[in-house]
């Protein structure tokens, strides 16, 4: 029988180059999912469960400040098997828990990661928050920010890190335009003059054609993501900002 002469780092180990590549594939893309209150946030993740379900394998976490009603929702739609979807209860500002304090939402994704290894996506889903809110890049690898025609046609264009930085943003309930006064061809076209030329996706669920182009790039982001040609990117950190009258004079300055 000949010699082996191969050397110590071309044999079979955990550590050789054939487990490394393995190990790339298989790992999880972690995607956030943030955006003001009523955008359509959780419908978008239960839309994403739908589709692409059959053919990855994944989990969900969802942040509400005291309850888990969202998880609720999803778990009630049945998009995904109930314990893979849980709950963060963040206590305080959803963007808390998101940027700052990541611990709960980093141990809830973790925890999944490992229950039901190999995992392919989890969606993160960020309480609803203003238009700056963005996710740490310690937490998650790519972030979808949210809008929806509902909230008017000039949201695009204001602007901040959540719209300006984000992956991509979703111009969410495009089916409503008509019904609200929007041009959603004007409200993308804010849009991507607010992004620099990063992706802007009309959106509706009753849609079969934006639905498949969300699928697209959230697998063309996952194949990035495996393939190592994907770096997690940081839109920038909150604005000080003030929750309202009663919060006069208030400014959040610790980091967002």
């Amino acid at each position: 029988m000949p010699e082996n002469t191969a050397s110590p780092e071309n044999t079979a180990s955990p550590e050789n180059t054939a487990d490394r590549e393995a190990g790339a594939a298989r790992r999880t893309l972690r995607l956030g999912v943030a955006g003001p209150v009523g955008t359509g946030k959780s419908s978008l993740i239960a839309t994403l469960c739908r589709e692409l379900s059959g053919g990855l394998s994944m989990a969900v976490v969802t942040n509400d400040i005291y309850t888990d009603e969202d998880a609720r929702f999803l778990r009630s739609a049945g998009v995904l098997a109930e314990e893979r979807i849980r709950a963060v209860e963040t206590g305080a500002c959803p963007h808390t828990a998101i940027r700052d304090d990541i611990t709960a939402n980093l141990d809830a994704v973790e925890d999944m990661e490992e229950e039901f290894a190999p995992v392919d996506l989890v969606l993160v889903e960020s309480g609803g928050d203003n238009l700056t809110a963005t996710f740490s890049p310690a937490l998650i690898d790519a972030q979808i920010f949210c809008l929806d025609v509902a909230g008017g046609g000039d949201v695009a264009r204001k602007g901040g890190p959540g719209i300006g930085g984000a992956d991509l943003l979703i111009v969410n309930k495009s089916d409503l335009a008509p019904h609200v006064g929007v041009d959603v061809e004007q409200m993308v076209a804010d849009a991507e003059k607010a992004r620099d030329g990063r992706p802007v996706l009309a959106l509706s669920r009753t849609d079969a054609a934006s639905v498949a182009r969300l699928c697209s790039w959230v697998r063309e982001v996952l194949a990035a993501h495996r393939s190592g040609a994907h770096t997690p990117q940081d839109p920038g950190p909150m604005a000080p900002h003030s929750h309202g009258p009663e919060d006069a004079g208030h400014g959040h300055g610790h980091g967002h």
